[in-house]
């Protein structure tokens, strides 16, 4: 699987996620799920999670057409996803400016603040200048709520992508019963079949699928979150800003998201 190299593969992808989830400058929505797996000969507690079952973690950054921009896969089920993305070659790419992603600019003709390109996730990953979560708490302001829903329904494309290939390949319904190095090239090769799927017969053929995602996407748990995970620096804090007051703004607000959040 090879990352979009140019500014208009990222551009591309952007323009996806502005027109069908409405969220901009957005270049994927990343998650890590658990892939039950037996357990590994001498591995003692390497490979157990939180949920009492071993598992290796996929690692995954999702276009708005649910397909696979980038993969990380067999990382320990015990680590936590915040802590896997750092560790990236995706992240690392990110934070140096070695993706050729678009420059900065911003959000609206009425702005003077350049924003960048970012990557979203919930709120297991920390903030970052080029990573968006939510807002921590359970009470937040009208316009905080707003922005989490925004993101949330953005985010929603990698849970998505998780569903459809749990129902496509239902191997991923029990444990794989393989050693490690093959449980990982399974699902390297599941992932890059499901791309290939969605390209051949396009997004439509997998509507379907999403219709049932909440059930489906269960037989993936998530990997569990990073403590104090909400700090960002004061750039990151000023960029989720100028999110939020995006989304609450004629230029970005969308009719129905008072409704969805009372």
């Amino acid at each position: 699987m090879t990352l979009p190299n140019t500014i208009s593969d990222w551009e591309y992808i952007a323009n996806g996620f502005n027109t069908r989830a409405n969220f901009p400058h957005c270049i994927g929505a990343v998650d890590g799920k658990h892939i039950r797996i037996k357990k590994p000969n001498n591995s003692g507690s390497m490979f157990m999670n939180y949920k009492d079952f071993f598992s290796i973690v996929l690692l995954a950054v999702v276009d708005s057409y649910y397909k696979f921009t980038y993969i990380c896969v067999g990382s320990y089920g015990k680590e936590c996803d915040s802590t896997i993305f750092k560790e990236c070659t995706f992240w690392k790419k990110l934070i140096d400016g070695d993706l050729q992603l678009p420059a900065a600019c911003p959000l609206t003709n009425d702005s003077d603040l350049s924003i960048p390109f970012v990557v979203i996730g919930d709120e297991g990953f920390g903030l970052h200048q080029h990573l968006m979560r939510p807002y921590g708490g359970n009470h937040l302001d009208r316009n905080k709520r707003i922005y989490n829903y925004r993101l949330t329904r953005a985010r929603r494309y990698v849970e998505c992508a998780f569903g459809i290939l749990a129902n496509k390949w239902r191997i991923f319904h029990r444990p794989l019963d393989v050693d490690t190095s093959t449980a990982i090239s399974i699902v390297k090769a599941c992932t890059v079949l499901h791309n290939f799927i969605i390209d051949m017969e396009g997004v439509q053929s997998n509507i379907e699928t999403t219709s049932n995602v909440s059930s489906v996407v269960n037989v993936f748990t998530d990997a569990p979150n990073e403590q104090n995970s909400t700090r960002g620096g004061r750039c990151a804090n000023v960029i989720r800003s100028e999110f939020t007051n995006y989304f609450i703004s004629t230029a970005g607000a969308v009719p129905w998201q008072d409704e969805s959040i009372s």
